[in-house]
Order: structure tokens, then sequence, then C-alpha cells
């Protein structure tokens, strides 16, 4: 039976996958949003929308929450046998040496970078707009993201 795109949609909307995955991305990012508020690290409203849709980095790892609820609900769903799942924990781990390793080492490099260019912008060498310094993750950022993940995962595969 051949099913039109608006029913397609519809399932697709209400998939227990789809929703773990989308219920641990928004729980990580409405946690470093409360953590940044009780930290007094948000001075604006724009500051507080972007923390809490689009800033990376700070404690939990969203993209790990996001990973580890889609691991989890796949391979409660398809089997830990099944190719989706060895995809899915493929995609997880290069998530997770992503978030721990290339990601963290851009940020530190781009901080020094900054360092050098205010410097040499002081002494008026040469004029230097700093990059963005986008940080990757500590590992308990990581841990308790993938936690997190875990938990929603587990929670949309057993209810």
């Amino acid at each position: 039976m051949l099913l039109s795109v608006k029913e397609q949609l519809k399932l697709f909307f209400v998939n227990p996958v789809f929703l773990a995955c989308i219920c641990s991305w928004f729980c990580a990012q409405f946690m470093k949003t409360i953590i940044s508020l009780c930290y007094g690290r948000v001075h604006s409203y724009n500051e507080l929308f972007e923390m809490m849709f689009w800033r990376t980095g700070s404690l939990p790892s969203s993209h790990s929450a996001l990973v580890s609820a889609l691991c989890t609900s796949i391979g409660f769903h398809s089997g830990i046998n099944s190719d989706v799942f060895v995809l899915a924990l493929c995609f997880f781990l290069v998530t997770i040496r992503d978030a721990l390793g290339v990601r963290r080492a851009n940020g530190v490099q781009a901080k020094k970078l900054n360092e050098i260019g205010k410097t040499l912008d002081d002494r008026g060498i040469l004029r230097y707009k700093p990059m963005k310094e986008v940080q990757g993750h500590t590992p308990l950022e990581v841990f308790v993201g993938c936690l997190l993940g875990f938990s929603i995962g587990l929670a949309f595969s057993l209810l």
C-alpha cells in the first residue's frame, strides 16, 4: 500500500526515533541555557535565543545527546544487528570523536591565533579582526550529553 506524502510526513513526525532525537537535542540546549542563566552568562534576549537554539559548546553536549538518542532508539527499534544500527553507531562514534578532538583543537588554535593577532594589532603591525573561537567539548560535557541522550532514547523506546 502506497502512502501519500502527507501521510508519510505525519508518520515521520510521530516516529519515536525522530522524537527521541529532537527531544534530546532540545533538552540539552535547554539545560545549557538554564546553566548559563544561573551563572549570569546571558545578557540579552538575543543571547538567550541563540543559546537556546544555536550555540555550541558547554554542558551538556547537544551533539552527543542527539546521536546517543539516535543510536539507542534505533538499537531498540531495529535491533543491534541491523545495518541501520551499525550506521547509527558509526555516526555516533564519528560525532563523539569530533566533539572531543577536532572541534576542540580548532577552538584552541583559534584562541591562540586571536591572542597573536591582538598583540600584532596593539603594536600597529597588522590590523586583525578576531575569529570565532568555537570550542569543542570536554570529556565530562560529552559524557553528560551521551547519558542524557541514552536516557531519552531509552524512554522513547520503552514508552
